[in-house]
């Protein structure tokens, strides 16, 4: 039976994928419905898990199908859970395959593309030294080896076929090159088990032998005699090769017996019959070569039975994409919305700065005008000072509560940090995983982006609360009762005579059309905010077409389609404000001038002025401290969730950590204590007595193939001999522990 070369399959430590993969499935995803169907089915992958690794698997089809199911779903997976961007955190712990056991089993199928993927793909995701059975040069080797054992199975395949031997001499003598590639990768590689350099040898010579032979038959059926001999000589030689120097790795009896055969009869039929001239080896012509063989790319799924338990969530990247998209689209909304804010703000301001349209109501000169009666109504059925001054009061509590939760998250970084760069400091070398440093890097950039908005946001509350320093006064004064308000406001002369003026009719037109814009903005605001546009489809079929997602080009190009037009209407209306505020200015002029201009009169206005801005400014601090308090609360879940993920990932450091230290812990346990020393004779050869001498030792060597057996045993590459005394008999060793290859006469 052919010899071939199998890597047993790696073991891993147990993991619990059902509590991190469910905390993230419980965050993402909200609706009830999703999160009950989606853990179901983190609870099944996790059962996959365990039967594909959590026990020993049988050398059979159906073993292989496990392995294959859960490696077909945890590339389903891999693309819809955030693993890479250090949101998910999973410590998976692989040990070495060449630990224990044996390379040698049983037929396997082709696997150099699986290495070569290994090699080109999964290497580069880990964070931390891959296991030497895993390394790069590893990998390489073994794929070589795997495909050179795929062409040894058609050359086994074509000889029990009894296909034409030209064909079979051309199949060999490519298996034979593909050995001999293999066991130049690997001859100075120590991460490989000591069996694998002399099977590769010991099969580059077989292929060398078979391909000789079967052109030596070739040879022959040309009759080309003196060829047939120097091939099969040279066959021989090459099985004689093997036998000597690979024989307790690999058999060639019976390939041997063959050749032997086919020799002993050519040369006969050569000597009595033919006289060909038998030529030298190097003069033969060159054997051809058929490759048959290539690493086949591993391309999902591999198992015929494979259906993704995670086929209704979107993939990561389109998540992402539509992460950015909303963050593009609310910020179109908010440019859109504010802008339209800012000139209403600055419509109200200019008109209060003119008193208006309060100066059009107080042509009596003494009651209250009726705007600025609205406005304290407004005011009064909105809180008040009480409501204004609690969510003053509210913000330094929320601001606190998100730096307590910032600073608690990037601290349990730094510990971990820390203790990781000490442990890195004692071990040196041996702590061969990714740097803390390294890996939270991405965590600290989002940390200090998170502190720089918080800063951000202390400025904005500062400027809110100074602005509302500058107008409690009024305010305070439009929450008082209507007498009192009254009597608060400056009487002056009456001015009804203005009452039908030509100006004021036009005035008050003026401000009913400003009026009519603002309220066009609130339902243009309105409209801009329901604009709804589902991108997770076109996502999904960029990433089904491309294999990627050009997200900027594609929101940019949705978002001008939703929101251009809204965005020509917003410049119309910012157009016409600035045309009715112009004529509203030159109007008020003209009004001014009709009116009788005295101190009470100016001292008046000036106090309405004022009501009306403080009414303004109201509204406008108002809604700031609101959106500031809600800005905080969600800010709160950000950061949350924020401190979920470090809390993860320092978790699974620590988790990683302490097998790592473990494994350390039992690697230094298995060194030496001391180094190795030569005991004196004197300490182990009892001294002689007189009665019973010992004469001196001679040294008896026997042949490696008498039948008596081999004297010469090795140890650890150490010569050991056999001391032959009349009494007794002993081994005397430069070193350890006898270990016999062959039995012996002793």
């Amino acid at each position: 039976m052919a010899t071939f070369i199998s890597v047993p399959l790696k073991k891993s430590s147990e993991v619990d994928l059902v509590k991190p993969l469910s905390k993230f499935v419980t965050a993402t995803y909200p609706a009830a419905e999703e999160q009950a169907d989606y853990i179901r089915s983190v609870e099944e992958l996790n059962k996959l898990r365990k039967s594909a690794l959590g026990r020993p698997l049988d050398k059979h089809e159906s073993s292989l199908e496990i392995l294959l199911r859960y490696y077909d779903q945890l590339c389903a997976v891999e693309p819809k859970f955030p693993f890479s961007e250090n949101q998910l955190c999973l410590t998976f712990t692989w040990k070495d395959a060449f630990d224990k056991g044996s390379l040698f089993g049983g037929s396997v199928k082709l696997g150099s593309g699986a290495f070569g993927h290994i090699k080109d793909t999964v290497l580069s995701a880990l964070n931390r030294e891959p296991t030497m059975d895993i390394s790069p040069e590893t990998v390489g080797t073994l794929s070589l080896i795997m495909l050179a054992q795929a062409q040894e199975v058609f050359f086994l395949k074509a000889t029990s076929d009894k296909m034409k031997d030209a064909i079979i001499a051309k199949l060999a003598n490519q298996t034979a090159d593909f050995y001999g590639d293999a066991f130049k990768q690997c001859q100075y590689k120590e991460n490989l088990p000591k069996e694998v350099l002399p099977v590769l040898a010991a099969k580059h010579c077989i292929m060398q032998a078979n391909a000789e032979l079967h052109q030596s038959l070739l040879a022959k059926q040309k009759k080309r005699f003196g060829e047939e001999i120097a091939r099969l000589q040279h066959a021989t030689e090459l099985v004689k090769t093997v036998a000597s120097r690979y024989d307790e790795y690999v058999s060639v009896k019976d390939l041997s017996d063959k050749i032997s055969r086919a020799l002993t009869a050519a040369k006969k039929d050569n000597d009595f019959i033919y006289h060909d001239r038998v030529p030298e080896v190097k003069d033969l012509e060159h054997i051809g070569k058929a490759a048959l063989v290539k690493a086949t790319a591993i391309t999902p799924p591999l198992s015929a039975k494979f259906t993704d338990l995670f086929e209704k969530m979107v993939p990561m990247a389109v998540q992402q994409s539509m992460s950015v998209y909303s963050q593009r689209k609310a910020e179109t909304v908010n440019r859109l919305v504010g802008t339209m804010r800012e000139a209403t703000n600055l419509c109200n301001g200019v008109l209060a700065s003119l008193n208006l349209p309060a100066a059009l109501e107080d042509l009596s000169g003494d009651s209250i005008p009726q705007s600025i009666v609205e406005k304290a109504r407004a005011i009064v059925q909105q809180g008040g000072l009480q409501s204004i001054e609690q969510l003053i009061r509210d913000l330094p509590e929320l601001l606190t509560r998100n730096r307590e939760i910032l600073e608690e998250s990037l601290k349990m970084l730094g510990d971990e940090e820390s203790t990781d760069s000490e442990l890195r400091s004692k071990f040196s070398q041996r702590w061969n995983r990714t740097p803390s440093g390294d890996l939270y890097k991405p965590l600290r950039a989002e940390g200090g982006n998170f502190r720089s908005v918080l800063d951000k946001a202390v400025q904005a509350d500062q400027v809110v609360r100074e602005r509302y320093n500058t107008h409690c006064e009024m305010i305070a004064l439009l929450c008082k009762p209507e007498a009192e308000l009254t009597a608060a406001i400056p009487s002056a002369n009456p001015v009804k005579t203005l009452q039908g003026s030509e100006v004021v009719s036009v005035l008050r037109s003026q401000l009913a059309q400003l009026e009519e814009v603002k309220k066009e903005r609130e339902g243009l605001e309105a409209e801009i905010k329901g604009v709804a546009f589902d991108m997770s489809s076109s996502f999904l079929t960029a990433l089904a077409q491309d294999g990627a997602i050009n997200e900027e080009a594609l929101s940019m190009s949705q978002l001008d389609q939703s929101y251009g037009n809204y965005s020509q209407r917003v410049q119309a209306s910012l157009r016409s404000q600035e045309e009715l505020l112009g004529k509203v200015q030159a109007s008020h002029q003209e009004f001014s001038k009709l009116k009788q201009s005295n101190s009470e009169a100016n001292d008046r206005e000036e106090v309405l002025k004022k009501l009306a801005s403080a009414h303004d400014s109201y509204v406008e601090i108002t809604s700031n401290l609101r959106e500031g308090t809600k800005f905080y609360n969600d800010l709160t879940e950000i950061l949350l969730k924020f401190q979920n993920k470090c809390s993860d990932i320092v978790f699974a450091r620590k988790t990683e950590r302490d097998e790592l230290l473990k494994d350390l812990q039992q690697s230094i346990a298995r060194e030496p204590s001391a180094p190795s020393f030569n005991v004196p004779a004197y300490q182990t050869n009892p001294a002689p007595t007189a009665a019973d001498p010992n004469p001196a030792p001679r040294t008896v060597f026997v042949s490696s193939q008498s039948s008596m057996g081999r004297w010469e045993d090795r140890i650890r590459g150490q010569l050991c001999t056999k001391e032959v005394t009349p009494l007794r008999d002993r081994w005397k060793c430069t070193g350890g522990e006898v270990v016999r290859n062959r039995g012996g006469l002793f």
